[in-house]
């Protein structure tokens, strides 16, 4: 099944991959913490996922923090040629499994030599520098300098392929094209949360993908009687048009739902196929418009 194809390619640093990616992040325990439920099924959604003909999987070593990184090698490795792995850095894990920024020098370094050994890499392909605003989530300005110019470093190094960032303003975007060549943009973004509808079209017109964290809409799945509806008539899951609705969004958008389940798996890779008429795309834009609830 290589329903994926539909989704088209687009262009990943010096890499080209399918629209229609995959996030390892749900392969954690509970909250992103600890090994999987279960460690066999986990697997089998990795395995499943280069089958069906992904070849862009977003991870992080702190995602466990380490367990989904040394799944993946134990999986995958060696890897397919064409396999995309993106990492992020600049968090680390307490031990209650809170989630802590890291983004010294020191501590940024380090994270690229763990990615490396626990993946069993010798560069990352993409390293997205991970920035902690309010509330964790919300993007919060200041400079983007200090961290990018390891980043920088560790590229010059031959350690690292290109650089992304995570949850960042237009304004530190800017700021990082001035430091070094930024290959994507990874923030939240869904039928529902639309704050970076301008900043998607301007990456687009300089040719940088941007990849939506949450595009099902993390943790508090999205809830819409539009988006039902529009399901219904398409014969389709709420989940598969709202991802059928970011891939029409714009070409440079990558997708990374995640999953620990093989049936959810398959049904995500299947939204590549579902067309949105006109009609469905007009009442789906409405959802931006509506106020989140508190």
């Amino acid at each position: 099944m290589q329903i994926i194809d539909k989704a088209g390619t687009y262009t990943l640093g010096s890499r080209t991959v399918k629209r229609l990616g995959y996030g390892a992040m749900r392969l954690a325990g509970p909250g992103v913490f600890g090994p999987p439920r279960d460690t066999a099924e986990a697997a089998a959604v990795l395995r499943e996922a280069v089958a069906l003909g992904i070849n862009h999987i977003d991870t992080s070593d702190y995602y466990g923090p380490y367990v989904v990184n040394q799944l993946i090698r134990e999986t995958l490795a060696p890897y397919p040629d064409d396999l995309v792995i993106v990492t992020k850095i600049g968090a680390r894990r307490g031990e209650d499994g809170s989630w802590l920024p890291a983004a010294s020098p020191e501590e940024l370094r380090q994270a690229v030599y763990d990615n490396l050994r626990n993946l069993q890499l010798d560069v990352l392909d993409v390293v997205n520098m991970r920035f902690w605003g309010d509330n964790g989530h919300d993007p919060a300005e200041g400079s983007v300098e200090p961290a990018l110019a390891v980043l920088a470093e560790l590229q010059r190094e031959g350690l690292i392929r290109h650089i992304g960032l995570s949850n960042v303003t237009p304004r530190q975007v800017e700021e990082a094209l001035g430091i070094c060549e930024i290959v994507c943009v990874q923030n939240q973004y869904n039928l529902a949360h639309r704050a970076d509808d301008a900043l998607i079209d301007t990456l687009a017109a300089r040719a940088i993908a941007y990849v939506p964290f949450f595009p099902l809409g993390g943790f508090s799945p999205l809830q819409s009687e539009t988006l039902s509806r529009v399901a219904r008539q398409l014969e389709a899951t709420p989940m598969q048009v709202a991802l059928a609705w970011l891939l029409q969004r714009s070409p440079n958008i990558l997708l990374i739902p995640g999953t620990s389940s093989l049936a959810h798996l398959r049904e995500n890779v299947a939204a590549a196929a579902v067309e949105l008429p006109d009609e469905a795309i007009a009442a789906l834009d409405g959802i931006g418009a509506m106020p989140l609830p508190a």
